[in-house]
C-alpha cells in the first residue's frame, strides 16, 4: 500500500506574512515595534505606545486648509497635506520642505521627472509615482479647459497649460496644438524629442499631421530646458 500523500487536504499552506510583501518606501516608513517591544505590548496592562508627535499637527493642517483655503498655506504645506496621503505614519514635513528646496515650487515638484525625485530623502518609487498621477490629473484638467474653446482667445489658458506641460522637462521638445476652423483645439501632440540643448524638426510631418486631423491652424511650442 502506498504511502500517504504529500498533497493530503489535511496539509495547509504557510500563513500569509506582511513580510512577504514588496517593500516600498510607504512600508519603511511604517512605525514598527521590535521583537522585544512587541512582545512587552502583548502582555496584560502593558500601556498603549505614545501617539506621533505628527498627528495633531496633520490635524491642525488639515484644519487650516478647510478653514482658510489654499490661498493660507505654503507650497511646503500644500504638499504636506498631499503626503499625509501618500506617507501615512511618517512626520512629513522634512520630506516636503527638501522636496520644495530641491525643485523650487510646488510645480516644480509635479514636473520633476520621477528619477529625480526619488533622489530625494523619503521618496521612493511608490511616492514618486502617486506624485506624477497627481501632475497628470492636473495637466488633463488644464487640457480640458481648452478643448472647445476659442484657443486664440484664451492665451493665458494656452500658456498656463503649455507652462504646465513642458517647463519641468529635461529634454527639448517640438510641441503643437492643432485647431479647427473656429480656432478650437483639436489635438495636442510631441511630434519630435531631443537632447537637451536640440530637437529636430520636419515640416513635410508637421503638414502631414495637420492634413490627416484636418487643422486649418497650428501652434507650435518649443522649450529650452537648457535655459
Amino acid at each position: 500500500m502506498d504511502g500517504p500523500s504529500h498533497d493530503s487536504p489535511n496539509e495547509t499552506d504557510p500563513p500569509h506574512r506582511a513580510e512577504d510583501e514588496p517593500a516600498d518606501e510607504r512600508g519603511f516608513f511604517s512605525e514598527t515595534l521590535s521583537g522585544k517591544g512587541l512582545a512587552a505590548s502583548r502582555k496584560a496592562g502593558a500601556a498603549p505606545a505614545p501617539e506621533a508627535h505628527y498627528h495633531g499637527h496633520r490635524d491642525r493642517l488639515r484644519s487650516k486648509f478647510r478653514d482658510m483655503g489654499d490661498t493660507a498655506l505654503a507650497d511646503y504645506e500644500l504638499l504636506e497635506l498631499l503626503l499625509f496621503r501618500l506617507i501615512p505614519r511618517r512626520d512629513t514635513k522634512p520630506v516636503a520642505k527638501a522636496l520644495i528646496e530641491r525643485f523650487g515650487s510646488l510645480a516644480g515638484v509635479l514636473g520633476a521627472p520621477t528619477g529625480l525625485l526619488r533622489e530625494v530623502k523619503g521618496v521612493g518609487e511608490s511616492v514618486a509615482t502617486d506624485l506624477k498621477l497627481i501632475a497628470a490629473v492636473g495637466h488633463r484638467s488644464l487640457k480640458s479647459g481648452l478643448t472647445g474653446r476659442q484657443v486664440l482667445g484664451s492665451w493665458s489658458a494656452v500658456i498656463e497649460y503649455c507652462h504646465a506641460a513642458m517647463a519641468y522637462e529635461t529634454k527639448e521638445q517640438f510641441r503643437i496644438l492643432f485647431l479647427d476652423k473656429r480656432n478650437q483645439l483639436i489635438a495636442d501632440e510631441v511630434q519630435q524629442r531631443g537632447t537637451v540643448d536640440h530637437t529636430p524638426v520636419y515640416p513635410r510631418e508637421v503638414v502631414k499631421r495637420a492634413l490627416e486631423l484636418s487643422a486649418t491652424a497650428i501652434i507650435m511650442v518649443h522649450n529650452h530646458p537648457s535655459g
